[in-house]
């Protein structure tokens, strides 16, 4: 596909960008655009999301962005097409950002967004989550659209530092979630597990997000 030869219409993008990303703004529309002309192309999103890019994934990501600790060391388990990892990036340059991906073609698109957006507070790491020469050193770990918490716990509780936060984008079925991982949760002594919802009033979809401490 070319980049003019797009199966379905592009969402414009809402006024709620410009607010969440400030200066930062044209980073984001760049980011945006790239995956317009080459997401489905190169398999990170499908046609069907062009038309809620912004809403459903940028801005989804974006609104989380205050929750991460200033001049902190944060993982992104999965980043696939950088959602939520590029995105945190562009829009908290004071934090450090490990992107943790294993499949060759994802990395080599994230390594290039890297460049050509400029962003120097990010590192890619091909690598699966238990894989990764991350273990016990961040500040946080977010995630998105990767798994279940029961799943996701044991991959991503082992990457943060004693009192370290889990801060993981979640959909509607968190709770459930919650409830069907309590075993894993004690395991891996993940506490004050709580649900945030954010965006309201200002996202047309609301972001649910997953926050615990880990204790080593």
């Amino acid at each position: 596909m070319s980049e003019n030869d797009v199966t379905e219409p592009v969402e414009p993008e809402p006024a709620a960008a410009a607010a969440l990303f400030g200066d930062r703004i044209d980073l984001a529309r760049r980011y945006a655009e790239a995956l317009v002309a080459h997401g489905e192309q190169r398999g990170l999103i499908g046609p069907q999301e062009l038309p809620r890019l912004w809403t459903r994934h940028i801005l989804n990501c974006a609104i989380a962005a205050p929750l991460f600790p200033a001049g902190g060391r944060v993982g992104d388990v999965g980043s696939g097409a950088g959602l939520p990892g590029i995105v945190l990036a562009i829009a908290r340059p004071d934090v450090t950002w490990e992107l943790i991906e294993p499949m060759e073609r994802r990395v080599a698109w994230l390594d290039e967004q890297v460049d050509a957006l400029g962003l120097e507070n990010v590192t890619v790491h091909r690598a699966r989550a238990e894989e990764a020469a991350v273990e016990g050193m961040l500040d946080a770990v977010t995630a998105r659209a990767v798994s279940a918490l029961r799943t996701l716990i044991p991959w991503t509780a082992p990457l943060v530092r004693d009192a370290g936060e889990l801060i993981l984008l979640k959909g509607r079925s968190v709770d459930a979630e919650i409830t069907a991982a309590q075993k894993v949760l004690r395991k891996y002594k993940v506490t004050d597990a709580r649900v945030e919802t954010l965006g309201e009033g200002v996202l047309d979809e609301e972001t649910r997000v997953f926050r615990a401490l880990v204790r080593a």
